[in-house]
């Protein structure tokens, strides 16, 4: 019971925003009318019950025109249940697609708010494969909620109707054992009653391990979706490197897990549906073993005896909804369970950044970037960096050196705002425009004018401005292919990508550019061509470079050094740090 409070409590608050949100309204009139349709489908089944007792006694008594007009009377209720049936599944799906596209932009701002996606990866949250939670769970989450909710309102609903019913049929066809009318007050609601908890105990015995196998079989298949993704995208290195066989031996294995699993719910399925089925078909005969004594000794007719079938059929339905809806309830609550995860990791991402290590506060004054008593760690709190009293000036060249796996990296995210890991202060000039340049930038799929005016919209910048820049950097035979579609970055080498990222720097002539061994796949002369063409094209821009290249020292005005320093590095300027060395 506590494990149903818990899932439904986290269902409520997974749920509930959207009905209170600016959607909510057309929600809950959607939501409304499929609950209304669905009591009306209650009231048509007591119909048809009742209808069951005088068709079946015009039958027996051999009355055609009672025959006639129940064939016609049935045809009416048919036509209405049919109508009713469509239009709640057309309002239903309408209520999905609504529901389910406010939580794919809530969960999508979510997630990729600020640094949010980032943060998760680096504290390791259990929220793994977030495509699949925000493509695949949401639509699970929506339509299971509306299938088991509907489902559970029409047992209870249907159970309130048919129990009166039956209490009443049980007086009219009392229980009659060797010849002898044992007078037990509703006896067949009670043996409704006992048939389905009896049930329900051994369905819940036999499937509840569905749960955790469906959740660890969502796991399975998105990692292995998402390792065949990775495949594809790094097929050029995979075919020079002849990593054929290790990746068919990494996928394999992977692949291994998604069937072992799913043997494990076959073999768990196969067992609950032998049961259930079971159930089902003793379930038709069992409410005739009941009336049949009184049928036969003629204390009721065949009228009396099917509609009591069909109440019978009807609570016995209602109080098993827990044993139909089994495997469903146990995707259901994986679903769930990952949603909440997913959930828990944002709210653990915004903690995160709310209260960060290392704070970015406004310089109070001047136009450098000032690190003050910094020091970075590792997530895991391994000293890794520090700076202290350390500024980046405008306008000034400067270049970050440092053995590999000293932090010159991480000091960048630290800069840019991503890296919260350690304690100190990163003092930015307010209004301040800052861009990375990694060593592989990324470009997403699309024009490629697009793709290079990315972040901005494509439309901040002409095609002609795009067009002039490529041709500065290099790649004047794309000047010609910025309409053209493409996954930009597999289909150009990365030394023309990192020429790309130097036209995107032209375009958004940022105040302070951070280039991460951002020209290293090039030759020192286009290296060199490149930032003679940043010094002149941004000439007020302030530019910190990191690189292992001796002749990057020539475009720099200023060189510093990461050394040891303890446990960790210490960033100084060059100058400085030798200083000690030569005394």
């Amino acid at each position: 019971m506590s494990n149903i409070s818990s899932t439904l409590t986290t269902v409520w608050r997974i749920a509930v925003p959207y009905f209170r949100s600016e959607d909510g309204r057309m929600g809950r009139t959607l939501l409304a009318a499929v609950v209304v349709i669905e009591l009306a489908v209650v009231g048509l089944t007591v119909l048809f019950n009742r209808w069951n007792n005088v068709f079946y006694n015009a039958l027996q008594e051999r009355d055609y025109d009672v025959f006639a007009y129940q064939l016609a009377y049935f045809c009416v209720l048919a036509a209405i249940w049919i109508a009713l049936k469509v239009y709640q599944l057309y309002l239903n799906q309408w209520l999905q697609i609504r529901w389910r596209r406010w939580m794919t932009e809530r969960y999508l701002g979510d997630w990729l708010y600020e640094s949010n996606h980032y943060q998760m990866q680096l504290l390791g949250d259990a929220a793994d494969n977030p495509d699949q939670r925000i493509a695949e769970d949401t639509q699970l989450f929506v339509e299971r909620t509306l299938l088991l909710g509907v489902g559970l309102l029409n047992a209870v609903v249907t159970l309130a109707s048919f129990v009166v019913i039956l209490w009443g049929l049980s007086n009219e066809a009392p229980l009659h054992v060797f010849g002898q009318d044992i007078p037990i007050p509703g006896y067949l609601v009670w043996g409704a009653l006992i048939y389905a908890t009896i049930g329900t105990a051994l369905t819940h015995w036999i499937g509840s391990p569905l749960a955790d196998l469906n959740f660890r079989q969502q796991r399975f298949e998105a990692d292995f979706r998402f390792n065949l993704v990775r495949a594809r995208e790094n097929s050029e290195q995979i075919a020079l490197l002849r990593g054929e066989s290790a990746e068919r031996g990494k996928l394999s294995s992977r692949f291994g897990l998604v069937a072992e699993n799913f043997m494990r719910i076959m073999t768990r399925t196969k067992r609950l549906t032998a049961f259930t089925a079971s159930y089902s078909q003793a379930s038709i005969i069992f409410p005739y073993i009941l009336v049949a004594p009184a049928y036969f000794a003629q204390k009721v007719q065949l009228g009396g005896l099917m509609q009591t079938a069909s109440a019978f059929n009807s609570v016995q339905d209602s109080l098993s909804f827990f044993i139909s809806a089994y495997r469903t309830l146990a995707e259901w609550q994986s679903v769930v369970t990952r949603l909440d995860g997913f959930e828990a990791s944002i709210r653990n991402a915004n903690a995160l950044r709310a209260n960060p290590g290392v704070t970015r506060v406004s310089a109070p004054s001047g136009d450098a970037i000032k690190l003050d008593d910094l020091s970075l760690t590792l997530p895991a709190g391994q000293r890794l960096m520090s700076a202290d009293d350390f500024q980046i000036r405008s306008k000034e060249r400067t270049l970050i050196v440092g053995p590999s796996g000293s932090g010159k990296s991480t000091l960048f995210r630290a800069i840019a705002g991503i890296w919260p890991f350690g304690s100190g202060s990163i003092a930015i000039p307010p209004g301040a425009s800052v861009m990375m340049l990694p060593q592989r930038p990324y470009f997403p799929v699309g024009e490629l004018h697009a793709a290079i005016a990315y972040p901005s919209e494509a439309e901040a910048f002409t095609s002609a401005q795009v067009a002039e820049v490529l041709k500065e950097v290099g790649l004047p035979a794309l000047a010609d292919r910025l309409a053209e579609h493409g996954h930009w970055n597999r289909t150009l080498s990365l030394g023309e990508q990192q020429r790309l990222g130097v036209a995107r720097a032209l375009l958004h002539r940022p105040q302070y550019l951070f280039l991460d061994e951002a020209t290293a796949s090039l030759d020192e002369p286009s290296e060199a061509a490149l930032y003679q063409l940043l010094d002149h094209r941004l000439p007020d821009t302030t530019i910190v470079s990191i690189g292992h290249r001796s002749t990057l020292n020539a475009f720099h005005d200023r060189d510093a050094i990461l050394t040891r320093s303890g446990e960790g590095f210490a960033l100084q300027d060059k100058t400085a740090a030798a200083e000690p060395a030569a005394g």
